[in-house]
């Protein structure tokens, strides 16, 4: 039977005075009445709590305490823990914002002496968690496109959930695990302080608050790594540079993402540019004139920023000479024969031919001596007959070069 009090006394060791126990009784016949008829109800509001929102429990008693001629006391229990710190007159409880761990079988408790209570019924509460939705990953700085050195924020975003929530950033389209991270919050952050070239690649993130991980999409992340102070290089045949000789200049920066645009300059003069698709260096060819020479310097870009390399200078010592060219020797020039009409043999008629050779700082003059022969008038024709011809050096001598040397046959 659910009343306030007892109806058995409890046993005392020694017999309590006669008017001791005429008021117990008579208390008990007073509110045995009113005990019997009053009824205790727990009621929850909302009937379904949402997690984060407010949740209200409050103990309503039948009939009404105003017509109990009685103060009544409150307490509100959670699978057997009271809560709260002391009982209270108001017959509610209030939870500012319910959480999924509130779940749990609750009631109240109504007293109006030290010695009667009354209970209401369990009431299963359970409170409904809000699934996350509309995952998305954000990057700052925006774009994708960072600097290497540069710090990398991922910002994983959702418009919906309730509860703890537990955020996974991932890595390429396999899934590479970088970090995890539980917030009560619909946002969280994972930072990469100073991003590198291998850092490039496709990142998401992921949501879960205990119904299942929902994912973002994929995001992309360029790193690229500004070029270094390209180097300029000039390459000639030669370490004196005259005038005629094609010189090479090449320009190779060390590091930097391709593609690379390299200019050429002489003299803060643009000679040309190109490009390296794929990193490393390029060359531009200069024919030299009198007016090359001067200071060179190329540039190199890779639209991160544009670096320049030191100057180079370039003299120009003269022009080009025979001497700078070798040759082989070459043959006698053929002489065309003259033949006369007359018994008596001619002399020889003899031409000489003189040849310098070139070879380095070296020259050779050879002189050849060529005899032609005039045959009689029974003998053939008049014509040129080049295998008459005797030819032989006569002598040579070795001198050496100097600049007034020239590279030409001298007909004696």
């Amino acid at each position: 039977m659910n009343s306030f009090f007892d109806e058995r006394v409890p046993s005392v060791p020694c017999p309590l005075p006669n008017l001791v126990l005429m008021l117990l009784r008579l208390l008990l016949l007073i509110c045995a009445p009113l005990c019997e008829s009053t009824e205790l109800f727990l009621i929850v509001s909302p009937s379904r709590p949402i997690e984060g929102n407010t949740m209200t429990l409050t103990c309503k008693t039948r009939p009404p305490p105003q017509t109990l001629d009685a103060k009544l006391q409150f307490l509100f229990y959670k699978d057997g823990r009271v809560l709260g710190l002391a009982r209270d007159s108001l017959p509610e409880f209030r939870i500012p914002a319910v959480r999924k761990e509130d779940s749990g079988s609750y009631w109240c408790q109504a007293k109006i002496t030290s010695i009667k209570v009354k209970f209401s019924h369990r009431v299963q509460i359970e409170v409904h968690r809000v699934p996350v939705g509309n995952v998305s990953l954000e990057i700052q700085p925006p774009g994708g496109h960072l600097t290497e050195g540069e710090k990398l924020v991922l910002v994983c975003l959702v418009t919906g959930g309730t509860g703890d929530i537990i955020f996974f950033w991932f890595r390429g389209a396999r899934g590479l695990s970088l970090k995890t991270k539980t917030q009560h919050s619909l946002m969280a952050t994972f930072e990469i302080p100073a991003v590198r070239e291998s850092d490039s690649d496709q990142y998401y993130c992921a949501a879960d608050n205990g119904y299942g991980p929902s994912l973002s999409e994929l995001v992309s992340i360029t790193v690229r790594i500004p070029v270094s102070h390209p180097v300029l290089t000039l390459r000639a045949p030669e370490a004196q540079l005259v005038v005629g000789y094609t010189v090479e200049l090449h320009c190779e920066a060390k590091r930097g993402s391709p593609p690379i645009l390299y200019q050429f300059y002489h003299e803060d003069v643009a000679l040309g540019n190109s490009s390296a698709p794929f990193g490393g260096g390029v060359s531009f060819n200069l024919s030299l004139t009198a007016e090359d020479s001067g200071n060179y310097y190329c540039e190199a870009n890779n639209g991160q920023v544009a670096q320049r390399s030191e100057v180079v200078p370039l003299n120009i010592t003269g022009r080009r000479t025979a001497k700078d060219v070798v040759r082989s020797i070459p043959s006698p020039v053929p002489q065309e024969s003259t033949y006369f009409n007359s018994q008596a043999p001619e002399q020889p008629h003899l031409d000489y031919e003189n040849v310098n050779i070139v070879s380095g700082d070296e020259v050779y003059s050879l002189v050849y001596c060529v005899q032609q022969e005039q045959p009689s008038a029974a003998e053939e024709p008049l014509g040129t007959h080049p295998g008459d011809k005797d030819s032989s050096a006569i002598y040579s001598r070795l001198k050496k070069a100097d600049l007034t040397d020239t590279d030409y046959d001298d007909v004696m």
